[in-house]
């Protein structure tokens, strides 16, 4: 298993080093979006992972390889190094945020179904559903709580 922290210090380096994991996720599971979107979508991260109230990171040996963000019994983001998927991480991580940090809420884009069976493996059911995302995007998604 990965050595779980909740960050405080969101130093540069750290921010860096997980929006390349986010980068590198979004690529593996997130293939509706283009090239163009993605590039579009990164600089925003930043602020997202500043934005949150709670950032958990995994490491291993020391370098960060997936995180989640939570607020107030939501998770707002939940991304994994694609090298460390199907290890349990995400579970792990998922988990942690459940017993720990009040977490029952989440929205999911329908369009990544390994996300959307992951979330329903672990108890999670669509409670409602939009034909855009957050930004007017022709992107669905799914609100699900436990």
């Amino acid at each position: 298993m990965a050595d779980l922290r909740i960050v405080s210090d969101r130093t540069p380096e750290l921010m860096r080093r997980l929006v390349g994991v986010w980068e590198r996720s979004v690529r593996a599971t997130h293939t509706f979006l283009s090239e163009a979107e993605v590039a579009e979508i990164k600089p925003f991260v930043p602020q997202a992972l500043a934005g949150v109230n709670t950032l958990v990171v995994a490491k291993r040996d020391g370098t960060p390889v997936a995180f989640m963000g939570v607020q107030d019994g939501r998770l707002e983001m939940l991304f994994l190094d694609p090298e460390v998927r199907g290890q349990g991480l995400g579970r792990q991580l998922l988990e942690h945020g459940i017993a720990h940090l009040g977490v029952t809420e989440l929205t999911v884009n329908e369009q990544n179904p390994q996300a959307v069976g992951f979330y329903e493996h672990l108890g999670f059911k669509t409670y409602h559903r939009t034909e855009l995302d957050e930004e007017g995007r022709p992107y669905p998604l799914l609100y699900m709580r436990l």
